[in-house]
């Protein structure tokens, strides 16, 4: 999720040419964030297959609806025109994953503290605002969730197509982080502006109240944070760095391999000659 997905560099030695017996393979493959990530991005998945459902239900705005059919078609013409992928094989494409940060227990918990500041948390608070008939707090978070689920599903998509490039799958959380934080602002302006409560509330609708309020800030500070802190600084330029290092490898084989056929070439050459002769 938000580009932590595509990012996580394995721990795991490169395999050697010859198969190894499957307890060496176990040995050389230590538990760690990736076993973590993989559960997270099932987890992630089962989900978005249920907000899927209630999100076309009108309670997302038309432009939100139609930002992941534009940001798709975009990415296709990047993927066709100006970046266009060096992998032409399914481990070219194994290789090509944006392994860009290394497992660490910060890196952990940050992708943990999305997922649950991100995903869980607006999540229960649809579900709580189904529950207490609250549709300002359904209308507010829904939109967020949608193209949260959009992400997730568009990263999962071309994770493994060798169609696409590191920088267009950089530019997939880039693209939907950008359009979420406005309806994150959006959001926080429901909830502290807009949304009122009488004199008389109870104490429920006034925890209910600033968890919405709390929810709503920590996921414009938590995407803040990974668009400028995490995504440009550092996952978009390393996807580049990434890209052009396989064009330059794609080069110097291609020119090894034209060196190759001279000799071969010349040499047919010189025996159509002696033949000749």
């Amino acid at each position: 999720m938000s580009g932590v997905s595509l990012a996580v560099a394995p721990r795991t030695e490169p395999e050697p040419t010859t198969a190894a017996p499957a307890e060496e393979k176990k040995k050389t493959t230590p538990p760690g964030v990736s076993g973590v990530m993989g559960s997270l991005r099932v987890i992630e998945l089962q989900l978005v297959a249920f907000i899927m459902v209630f999100s076309a239900s009108g309670l997302v705005p038309l432009l939100d609806l139609l930002f992941p059919v534009f940001a798709s078609a975009y990415l296709l013409l990047l993927a066709r025109l100006a970046f266009p992928s060096c992998s032409h094989s399914a481990t070219a494409a194994t290789t090509s994953r944006l392994h860009i940060v290394r497992e660490t227990r910060y890196f952990r918990f940050y992708v943990v503290l999305g997922t649950t500041v991100g995903l869980f948390l607006p999540l229960s608070y649809v579900l709580g605002g189904f529950a207490r008939g609250d549709d300002n707090a359904v209308r507010s978070a829904t939109p967020h969730l949608f193209l949260l689920s959009c992400q997730i599903l568009t990263e999962n998509l071309i994770g493994g197509l060798t169609l696409f490039s590191p920088p267009v799958r950089a530019l997939v959380p880039l693209l939907y982080t950008v359009r979420r934080i406005f309806v994150v602002l959006d959001w926080v302006t429901d909830v502290w502006i807009n949304k009122k409560l009488p004199a008389n509330a109870n104490i429920q609708d006034v925890a209910w109240l600033w968890f919405g309020k709390v929810l709503a800030v920590a996921n414009l500070a938590y995407f803040s944070v990974n668009l400028f802190a995490f995504l440009i600084p550092r996952f978009l330029p390393r996807a580049f760095e990434q890209y052009l290092n396989q064009r330059d490898n794609n080069d110097e084989v291609a020119a090894k391999m034209a060196e190759d056929k001279r000799p071969s070439a010349d040499e047919s050459a010189a025996n159509e000659a002696k033949k000749s002769d």
